[in-house]
């Protein structure tokens, strides 16, 4: 056995011993709680894990460090169903904790702004913060809520960046907008239609499609017929694979930019070999542009899969969650608060530092081309 692979093995025992609450250097002090409030069942599922794995990882590691402040963090999955009214009604299971006398330090989530922002309402009156970990939708930061945090761009940022791609990038001219008929679909559409018009472009059509739509006959017929330069779209993983087969076996050959909703796996897997060549913005970097083969590895062993593409966002933000309340030297709301407005924090992506509303100073999109199966960065 090589010596390399000798250290990788302890360390993958060591971080599962620690996720597990056993080790000679576990936390003594007690346990101090992280839900993630993220579909973990649906047609969503997989992209709520992505962000749940990445937080378990990161708990992992500070677990086997000796605990946050010497306290154990326990992370509890929270299922939305990615369900508005299901988010808002398993905030009662966060009240109950805290009822009870758990020290419950916060909330990662939700996936979707539509979650988070009707979750909001429930989360403002309790004593935790929030850190989104992809959630984008503008209004989030800007209903002057004071224990609210998120670790990805606002929909402003992804609009202007996507605009700059599609017609300096792309040197398109006009664009078809489509979009998902949520919060966060007609949001970020309506930003970039915005930022197209004010760099010259023209929209050659803008059209509205079902959450979870897999059928675009009538779509594709009217994109066909304006005949633009690109297309965009914003929306889910559970859509854009299917639009993307139906433009590509119409003959649409028109370059498709998706927006960070589909940057996931199930994007390349569900196309029916069609995403060959489309663009996809995204949050963070895929896993093996952000992490060393070391850290996929502590994830396999914490999750038993790969890591997908908001692994990352997950990690960091229980990373700068944690460094914030070692900064505070506190659980308490208002000290994480101020520590994360007033501090910078040294992530898996690079040092993070939020505005006092909670957006990110300086936030980037990275995006991605599907080449060979597989996305790979092209942007940020």
């Amino acid at each position: 056995m090589s010596k390399r692979f000798f250290l990788t093995i302890l360390l993958m025992v060591a971080i599962v011993t620690a996720a597990c609450g056993g080790g000679g250097s576990a936390p003594t002090r007690g346990d101090v709680i992280v839900y993630v409030a993220v579909p973990l069942s649906g047609f969503q599922a997989n992209g709520g894990q992505t962000i749940l794995g990445g937080v378990r990882l990161a708990a992992a590691e500070i677990n086997n460090d000796g605990g946050l402040l010497g306290y154990r963090v326990v992370v509890r999955p929270l299922d939305d169903e990615s369900d508005s009214d299901v988010a808002v009604s398993r905030t009662d299971e966060i009240r109950q904790a805290i009822d009870a006398g758990d020290r419950v330090l916060a909330v990662i989530g939700h996936l979707n702004s539509g979650q988070t922002l009707a979750a909001m309402e429930v989360y403002q009156d309790l004593p935790l913060v929030v850190i989104a970990a992809t959630a984008s939708e503008q209004s989030l930061t800007e209903r002057n809520y004071d224990n609210f945090f998120r670790v990805n761009a606002n929909d402003s940022v992804q609009a202007s960046v996507s605009a700059d791609f599609l017609v300096d990038q792309l040197q398109a001219k006009s664009v078809a907008v489509l979009y998902n008929n949520t919060e966060y679909g007609r949001g970020l559409a309506a930003s970039l239609a915005d930022d197209l018009r004010a760099r010259g472009a023209t929209i050659a059509l803008q059209a509205e499609v079902e959450e979870g739509q897999s059928i675009y006959t009538d779509e594709v017929t009217q994109i066909k017929e304006v005949a633009p330069d690109a297309i965009f779209y914003a929306g889910y993983e559970i859509e854009a694979p299917y639009l993307r087969a139906t433009l590509v076996e119409s003959g649409v050959d028109a370059p498709m930019l998706a927006s960070d909703g589909a940057f996931l796996a199930a994007t390349i897997d569900e196309s029916n070999g069609a995403a060959e060549g489309m663009y996809v913005n995204a949050f963070a970097p895929s896993p093996r542009n952000a992490a060393d083969d070391q850290w996929v590895e502590a994830y396999q062993a914490v999750e038993y899969r790969n890591p997908d593409t908001y692994s990352v966002n997950g990690y960091v933000a229980l990373q700068v969650l944690a460094e914030a309340v070692r900064k505070a030297d506190s659980f308490e709301r208002a000290a994480v608060a101020d520590s994360l407005r007033n501090n910078s924090f040294d992530t898996l992506l690079s040092s993070l530092r939020f505005e006092p509303d909670g957006d990110l100073v300086n936030p980037q999109i990275w995006v991605y081309q599907v080449v060979d199966n597989e996305f790979q960065q092209v942007a940020n």
